[in-house]
């Protein structure tokens, strides 16, 4: 880790975030929560709020595939998704949902504004963001595909959102 140059949990925790919340709705598998927090770790997001049926840490099932972020990251539970993304709204959050939908845009046309603070909602592996989440969300964004599948796996999207909003905001949180 020296050798990498990687903070340790203490240092990660004092060291400044960067300005994306993550909205886990109702995830089932506990693997693809703990994929979500890995990432969330490597690019030192602000927060995770797990909703619904998505399990908590400590849990032995979201570390397999964690790692250890489940100590350095940010989280909070919501028992509706509705009650979390509400309170974000309150905090001047705009509310984007990543969801196949008739008004949706696609990710790489997107450009999140520098002084904005967003929350990206991530839907169940099967039914995707609930419907009264989405009557809540300022946006909708879908990632282009051009296979004979209709989504990613919930994981490898928040991977490619986060890394979509790091590349474009650049920010600075050395």
């Amino acid at each position: 880790m020296d050798e990498l140059k990687r903070l340790n949990e203490d240092e990660f925790k004092k060291r400044k975030k960067f300005p994306l919340v993550l909205v886990l709705d109702n995830i089932r598998s506990m693997y693809n929560t703990g994929s979500i927090f890995r990432t969330a770790d490597a690019f030192r997001i602000e927060s995770i709020l797990l909703c619904g049926i998505t399990a908590c840490p400590p849990n032995k099932e979201i570390e397999k595939t964690a790692l250890g972020a489940t100590r350095s990251m940010n989280w909070k539970y919501y028992k509706k998704t509705e009650e979390a993304v509400l309170k974000l709204k309150e905090e001047d959050y705009t509310i984007i949902a990543m969801e196949q939908v008739e008004n949706s845009a696609s990710l790489n046309s997107f450009q999140p504004e520098e002084n904005n603070k967003y929350a990206v909602v991530f839907g169940n592996e099967v039914k995707g963001v609930q419907d009264n989440t989405l009557k809540l969300c300022d946006r909708f964004l879908e990632i282009p595909q051009f296979g004979t599948k209709h989504s990613f796996n919930v994981s490898v999207t928040a991977a490619i959102v986060i890394w979509d909003f790091y590349t474009k905001l650049l920010p600075d949180i050395n």
